[in-house]
C-alpha cells in the first residue's frame, strides 16, 4: 500500500510539474502576442503621422517665413488656426466650411521675396491665390506644381522675364489668369491656348512681344486684354470680334477691329523692279512737262491780250464754292449718308484733313467719311453723333460739336493731342478729331453694344437680356478704374470727366465699360459747360453753378444708383433742369428694409448670398451723393471701397473669389 501511495505521489507531481510547463508555455506566447500587437501598433502610428504631412498653419506660418515686409501678416500665429469652419482667424486666408484653407488673398500688403509654390503644395485644397499690388520681382514663379488651381492674380508687381512656352502645361482647371501691369518680357506662352476652362486672360502693360497664339477656347474669354504691349502680326481668327481696346498700344499688331493688314513684303527683285519703273516715268513726265511748258510760253506770247475762256465770273465762283461748303459740310447726316459731292479736288480739300492723335489705327480722311453709310445714334444740346461705316471696313463714331470755342486753335490741338496720349481699359480712346472755327469733329471707334443705359432702360426694346448683379458690379468697379486714372492723368482739370451719364459708358463685347466724352470742360464754351456738361447736377451745381473736384463723385454716385435700382435719374430726364426730388432722395425715403422689395432693380437676379454685397455698394452710391461738398467722400475713397465690394457675401467649397483689386474684368460671372 505504501508503494502504491508513492508510485501516486510521483505520478502527481509529475502531473504538477507538466501543467506548470504549460501554463509557463502558455504565458510566454501571450506576452509575445502582445509584443508583436505592440510594435504593429508602434509601426502604423508612425506611418499615420508620416503621411498625415503638416497642418495648413505650420505650411502657412512656413510660407509667411519665406516672404519679406509681412508686417500686414501679424495674427499668422501658431497660437491660433487659421479656419473655424468657413470663418476665416488670419488675415488674407479663404475657408471652406470644413476648416481647410481654399484660398490666398494676400493683395496690398508690400509684400516681397519668392513665392515659394515648394510650401503651398502642402496647402491640398488650394484653388485660388493672389497676390496682387505687392512688390514681387523677378521670374514668374512655377505654378505648374499647384495644378488644381482655378484662379491666379499676380497684377501690379515688378514680375519681369520671359515665361517659358510650357509653364502651363497640366493646369487644366484654370479659369481665369491676370498678369497686368508688370514686366514680363518675350512670347505670350503658347500652353495657355490648351486651358480648356479659361475665360479670363489679362496680360496688359507689359512688354510680351512676338505673335499673339490662336486661343480657341471653348467657351470663349469673358475678359481678354492684351494691350500696351509689343505683339505684332496679325490678329488670331479666335479674337478677331474681341474690342479693339483689347489691342490698343501694340503699334505692328493688325486685323480684327484693329487697322487692315498690309500685304506681304515684296522681294528684293521686285522692288528693285518698281524703282526703275518709277525712276523711268518720272523722267518722261519731266521732259513731258518741259515741251508742255515752252509750248504754253510761246502760246501767250501771242495773245496775251485775250482773256482766258473758261474762267468763271465771281458770281459763279461764289456759288460753286457755297454749294462746295454745303456739300463738305462736316457731320450733316446727308453727308454722311453719302450724297454726292463734287469730285473735283482743290484747295478746299486741305480744310477738310482729319488729325490723328493716335499710330495704331488706319488713317482715312474727310471725303472717306462723307462716302461712308451712316446713321444717326443720338441728338443733344452738346452736340449731335453718327456712326460711319468706312468702305475700307472700320466702323467709326463721329460726334459733332459747335459750342467749343473756349480755347484757341493751337491750345484746342494740344488738348486733343493730350486726350489722345491716354490709354486704360476702361476709357473708349480718341482717334482723330476736325477742327474748324464753327464746330469740331471727335472721332472714335464703334461699340458694338452701345450704351450702358440702353442695356439698362431699353434693353427689352432691342431685345437684350437684363444685365445681371455680377455684370453690374463689373461695370461699376470698370467705371471706378476709368475715373481713377483719369483723375490721375489730367490733375490741372476741376471735373477729369465732367460729362459721366449712363449713355456716356459703353460695353464691349466682354462686358468692360469704357468711359467717352471724358476731359472736355477746358474746350467748351464756359458760358455753357455747366449747362452741357454736368448731366447728374449736384446740390452745390443747382445752388451756385458750381463745379468742383467732387462734381464727378455726385454723378458717379448717381450713376451707381441708377443701375443698380435700374431707374432712370429724374434731373437727366428733365435735361438737368432740376427736379423737386433726385434718385438718391428717392431711395433714402424708402425704409430701408424694403430696399430689396423696393429700391434694386428685380431684374438683376441675385441670390441670397449676394444681398449683403448689394448693400454695400448702394450705401457706396448714397455716400457719393452727399449733400454737403465737405462731407462727401473723394474719388480715392470711393474707389477703395469699391474695390472691396465682391460677387458673394460668403464664398465656400471650390468657388474661387474674386479679387478686391481687380480692374482687368475680375468682377465677371464664374462659370463652371
Amino acid at each position: 500500500m505504501e508503494h502504491q501511495q508513492q508510485q501516486q505521489q510521483q505520478q502527481q507531481q509529475q502531473r504538477n510539474k507538466k501543467n506548470i510547463m504549460v501554463m509557463m508555455m502558455l504565458r510566454a506566447s501571450s506576452l509575445s502576442r502582445t509584443m508583436i500587437m505592440f510594435f504593429v501598433l508602434v509601426l502604423l502610428n508612425v506611418r499615420v503621422a508620416s503621411s498625415a504631412g503638416p497642418s495648413d498653419s505650420e505650411t502657412l506660418l512656413k510660407f509667411k517665413d519665406s516672404l519679406k515686409n509681412t508686417d500686414g501678416l501679424t495674427n499668422w500665429k501658431s497660437s491660433s488656426i487659421p479656419c473655424n469652419g468657413a470663418v476665416s482667424n488670419w488675415v488674407g486666408i479663404r475657408c471652406d466650411g470644413k476648416g481647410r484653407v481654399w484660398g490666398l488673398q494676400l493683395e496690398k500688403m508690400g509684400l516681397n521675396g519668392d513665392i515659394n509654390v515648394d510650401i503651398l503644395k502642402d496647402l491640398p485644397d488650394l484653388r485660388t491665390i493672389s497676390f496682387m499690388k505687392n512688390n514681387f520681382d523677378g521670374p514668374m514663379p512655377d505654378l505648374r506644381k499647384l495644378t488644381a488651381l482655378k484662379t491666379v492674380y499676380l497684377s501690379d508687381n515688378k514680375f519681369s522675364g520671359a515665361i517659358p512656352p510650357d509653364w502651363f502645361g497640366g493646369m487644366s482647371s484654370l479659369k481665369k489668369f491676370h498678369l497686368a501691369n508688370n514686366q514680363f518680357t518675350g512670347e505670350i506662352p503658347r500652353s495657355l491656348t490648351g486651358l480648356d476652362k479659361l475665360v479670363e486672360l489679362s496680360l496688359e502693360n507689359n512688354k510680351f512681344n512676338g505673335k499673339i497664339p490662336d486661343f480657341r477656347q471653348p467657351a470663349g474669354f469673358t475678359t481678354f486684354n492684351v494691350s500696351n504691349n509689343k505683339l505684332e502680326g496679325e490678329i488670331p481668327e479666335g479674337l478677331r470680334k474681341l474690342d479693339a481696346s483689347s489691342f490698343a498700344g501694340n503699334e505692328d499688331l493688325c486685323g480684327g477691329t484693329l487697322k487692315a493688314c498690309s500685304s506681304k513684303k515684296p522681294a528684293t527683285w521686285s522692288i528693285v523692279v518698281v524703282v526703275i519703273i518709277v525712276i523711268v516715268a518720272l523722267a518722261a513726265i519731266a521732259i513731258a512737262a518741259f515741251f508742255i511748258l515752252r509750248r504754253r510760253n510761246k502760246a501767250s506770247e501771242s495773245s496775251i491780250e485775250d482773256p482766258p475762256p473758261s474762267t468763271p465770273t465771281v458770281q459763279n465762283r461764289s456759288v460753286r464754292n457755297e454749294a462746295e461748303q454745303q456739300a463738305s459740310a462736316p457731320g450733316s447726316p446727308e453727308n454722311l449718308n453719302g450724297r454726292e459731292v463734287n469730285g473735283k479736288h482743290n484747295k478746299a480739300d486741305q480744310s477738310l484733313k482729319l488729325s490723328f492723335v493716335r499710330d495704331d489705327r488706319e488713317r482715312f480722311d474727310m471725303q472717306d467719311l462723307l462716302r461712308a453709310s451712316a446713321e444717326v445714334l443720338g441728338s443733344g444740346c452738346f452736340g449731335s453723333s453718327y456712326k460711319a461705316a468706312l468702305l475700307s471696313g472700320p466702323v467709326m463714331v463721329v460726334k459733332r460739336y459747335k459750342q467749343m470755342n473756349n480755347v484757341g486753335k493751337e491750345e484746342f490741338q494740344e488738348h486733343m493731342r493730350r486726350i489722345g496720349r491716354l490709354a486704360h481699359p476702361n476709357l473708349l480712346p480718341l482717334v482723330a478729331y476736325y477742327y474748324k472755327k464753327e464746330e469740331k469733329l471727335l472721332i472714335s471707334d464703334h461699340v458694338q453694344k452701345g450704351s450702358l443705359a440702353v442695356h439698362l432702360h431699353g434693353h427689352q426694346t432691342v431685345g437684350q437680356p437684363s444685365l445681371d448683379w455680377q455684370t453690374r458690379l463689373k461695370i461699376v468697379k470698370g467705371v471706378a478704374q476709368g475715373l481713377r486714372y483719369l483723375y490721375h492723368e489730367l490733375p490741372s482739370l476741376v471735373a477729369s470727366h465732367g460729362h459721366l451719364k449712363s449713355s456716356n459708358v459703353l460695353l464691349n463685347e466682354s462686358y468692360e465699360p469704357l468711359l467717352t466724352d471724358y476731359g472736355l470742360i477746358p474746350v467748351v464754351n464756359q458760358e455753357h459747360a455747366h449747362t452741357l456738361m454736368v448731366a447728374y447736377k449736384s446740390p452745390e451745381y443747382m445752388q451756385s453753378k458750381r463745379i468742383t473736384k467732387k462734381t464727378d463723385v455726385w454723378s458717379f454716385g448717381v450713376l451707381i444708383l441708377e443701375i443698380l435700382t435700374g431707374k432712370l435719374p429724374t434731373n437727366f430726364l428733365q435735361h438737368g433742369k432740376g427736379s423737386e426730388e433726385d434718385l438718391a432722395s428717392w431711395v433714402n425715403s424708402v425704409p430701408q428694409d424694403e430696399w430689396f422689395s423696393q429700391v434694386f432693380d428685380r431684374d438683376m437676379g441675385a441670390g441670397k448670398n449676394s444681398e449683403g454685397e448689394m448693400l454695400k455698394l448702394l450705401n457706396i452710391g448714397l455716400g457719393c451723393c452727399e449733400g454737403e461738398v465737405e462731407k462727401r467722400w473723394d474719388l480715392k475713397e470711393v474707389v477703395e471701397r469699391i474695390e472691396e465690394v465682391k460677387e458673394r457675401d460668403n464664398n465656400h467649397g471650390d468657388e474661387d473669389f474674386l479679387s478686391s483689386c481687380a480692374s482687368e474684368g475680375d468682377m465677371t460671372k464664374i462659370l463652371g
